[in-house]
């Protein structure tokens, strides 16, 4: 017969060691090879976006020279798109620029597993978008600078990145740790606290007072008779 500690112990041992290896497994993300490959195709998917960007954001047009202003207060590029009488016209110039956004979304969570997050996937897609609209509204001839359509663009990303990208990128690479969270191993348990100091008396989380009563009350049982005489 085998020495150990109850049933009970042993049973609850097996099941939290069982979850804890489930918790792991869980938290792993996909297999390194399945990264590595959807890591290259959204790279590459990346390259062919960038190259379309370009093409649509930083060709110039000589004919639409006289027509182009630069924008600099947010809502008055939107509220001109929504006022244009063709309802094609401002699906055309609100939808393109929230779809221009979208591979933000998708492939940011993917390619850079540090850049997933909503706040991050927002904020790289508007500082890369805002650098297209300075090439822009600088260096291009026929194209302004517009923060409409940087606001556009990163609705666009926030958008792909809820709709699918937030997926992809749990289901590819293993879970960022938060802040709050520094305190829980990987195995999903909480560091242990810190051992309380002791005090002068060598008792551990005990004040002075409360060790020389400790130490009279154990004279007083190793000497009952103690206790009379003093009376």
């Amino acid at each position: 017969m085998t020495s150990g500690g109850p049933p009970e112990e042993h049973g609850s041992g097996t099941r939290a060691r069982s979850r804890a290896g489930a918790g792991a497994g869980r938290r792993g993300g996909a297999p390194l090879l399945v990264r590595v490959l959807a890591m290259l195709v959204a790279f590459a998917g990346m390259v062919a976006f960038a190259v379309v960007l370009s093409r649509l954001t930083l060709e110039p047009s000589a004919a639409s020279e006289r027509f182009t202003h630069s924008n600099l207060h947010p809502g008055d590029s939107i509220r001109a798109y929504l006022d244009q009488p063709a309802f094609r016209d401002t699906v055309k110039q609100l939808g393109g620029n929230i779809l221009l956004g979208v591979p933000f979304g998708l492939l940011l969570p993917v390619l850079l597993p540090r850049a997933r997050g909503l706040l991050r996937v927002t904020l790289a897609t508007g500082l890369v978008m805002l650098a297209v609209e300075l090439v822009q509204g600088t260096l291009v001839t026929g194209r302004a600078f517009d923060i409409d359509d940087v606001l556009l663009n990163s609705a666009g990303a926030v958008l792909g990145y809820l709709l699918l990208g937030r997926r992809l990128g749990r289901a590819l690479h293993p879970p960022r740790r938060h802040w709050w969270n520094r305190r829980t191993r990987p195995d999903g348990r909480t560091k242990a606290a810190r051992p309380a100091k002791a005090d002068r008396t060598g008792r551990a989380g005990r004040t002075g007072r409360t060790g020389r009563a400790g130490r009279f009350t154990g004279w007083l049982s190793r000497h009952p008779g103690g206790s009379r005489s003093t009376e």
